[in-house]
């Protein structure tokens, strides 16, 4: 099994015929994902890498029984495209855009809460990498080679610090069940706690590895969510312990507003909920085989 997404996920593409949507689509394509098709306004009933185009996500959830979706779409704009996946019928949306206004994402959140929890959308994004679940599909623009099929499940904040926990496991041998990026933004679709809810649940996850950084209580409400009600081990790295307070350190979300927002105390509080620190992005890898030997 997998979390989000499985061989079987019908995807599309919002913002398909542009260039960065052709690019990662086709990536997705070349995976195994099974992409149906794309959407982008007043280009419906022409094809594109071989597949439909659809003017409106509900076309292409009524002729190719879309069920997930990955946003290509502009800032100005991909709040909009959100909300049009959710209201069509999208059970899962990545949404890759960075950029998104913040007022535009308070937009999404509170339409997403219009929704009956069962039928409510999972967004996870803005500003984030995707998701993959290695040998099965790939919703993302990460490099899918990196990523070995496995038993520990990857969530984090940074994209880049994602891959490289993949790369040092692949290279010990460690494989993930899935990996999710929830994005850098201020206001994002799933937390922290959101992924390791799922994660629970998942017969095939073992080990979590949960990645954060500075800025915002995710981390912290994650690490009391697994204290009380995950039996499975999670393993955190924090990024900034080093970031000058009240700067903000690339993601837009990595801003430090209060003494418990900093990396050494976040550090300090999951220490105490016995989530199991990665001191270094470096250990990543090793921490999560250490704790691998002892189970």
């Amino acid at each position: 099994m997998a979390i989000l997404i499985n061989e079987s996920t019908r995807i599309i593409v919002q913002g398909f015929t542009g260039k960065i949507g052709t690019f990662h689509a086709q990536d997705m394509i070349n995976y195994g994902s099974q992409v149906v098709g794309g959407v982008t306004p007043g280009k419906g009933g022409q094809t594109h890498l071989g597949l439909p185009v659809f003017d409106m996500v509900k076309e292409a959830v009524q002729q190719a029984g879309a069920e997930a979706s990955i946003i290509f779409v502009p800032p100005a704009f991909a709040a909009d495209s959100i909300m049009e996946a959710a209201d069509a019928g999208i059970k899962y949306c990545v949404a890759i855009t960075d950029g998104i206004p913040t007022q535009d994402m308070m937009r999404v959140k509170n339409f997403l809460r219009r929704f009956p929890k069962a039928d409510r959308m999972i967004l996870t994004g803005p500003n984030c990498a995707g998701t993959i679940s290695p040998g099965r599909a790939m919703l993302g623009i990460m490099p899918g080679h990196i990523y070995l099929q496995g038993n520990v499940g990857i969530v984090g904040r940074s994209g880049t610090l994602g891959y490289e926990a993949a790369d040092q496991m692949k290279r010990l041998g460690i494989g993930v069940s899935t990996s999710v990026g929830i994005g850098g933004d201020p206001i994002n679709g799933s937390s922290h706690r959101d992924i390791l809810a799922y994660f629970e649940q998942d017969p095939e996850t073992k080990v979590v590895l949960m990645i954060g950084e500075i800025g915002g209580p995710q981390e912290v409400e994650a690490g009391h969510f697994a204290n009380e009600h995950m039996t499975k081990p999670v393993v955190a790295y924090i990024a900034g312990l080093t970031a000058p307070e009240g700067r903000r350190m690339g993601h837009a979300g990595a801003i430090i507003s209060s003494a418990s927002e900093s990396a050494a105390a976040k550090v300090a509080i999951l220490k105490e909920l016995g989530v199991t620190i990665c001191p270094t992005p470096a250990a990543m890898g090793a921490t999560v085989a250490q704790l691998l030997a002892k189970m």
